[in-house]
């Protein structure tokens, strides 16, 4: 099975809270894994994202898809970066936990479907 393991954070805050030496071991530690689970054949796909202040946000107003600048104005935290892994549940839930024990944050693991449900491709 796939799994998306996806990390949220406010960057802005992140550079307030930590120093720049805990910013850099956060990186090597991310990079670390990322080797970890090239190595194994267990990673499909991982990426960082930019800032949100660099976010394009589409929404649907009077009718028409509008994209505005920013991302939603009631989100302090937003995706920050995820792995796509092919492992087994308790595999994505054991990297979710190696990545929550470093940045002492939350890390949200979800199952990557194969397919819409059945009862909607019918």
């Amino acid at each position: 099975m796939k799994y998306i393991v996806m990390m949220f954070g406010d960057q802005a805050t992140l550079m307030e809270m930590r120093t720049p030496e805990w910013i850099r071991d956060m990186i090597g530690f991310m990079q670390g894994i990322d080797r970890e689970l090239q190595d194994s054949g267990e990673l499909v796909d991982s990426q960082g994202l930019a800032d949100p202040s660099q976010a394009i946000t589409v929404r649907f107003q009077d009718g028409v898809p509008v994209p505005t600048d920013g991302p939603f104005a009631e989100s302090k935290e937003s995706l920050a970066g995820y792995w796509i892994v092919e492992v087994t549940r308790e595999r994505a839930l054991e990297i979710a936990s190696r990545v929550v024990a470093f940045i002492e944050g939350p890390i949200e693991v979800r199952q990557v479907m194969d397919a819409p449900p059945e009862e909607y491709t019918s």
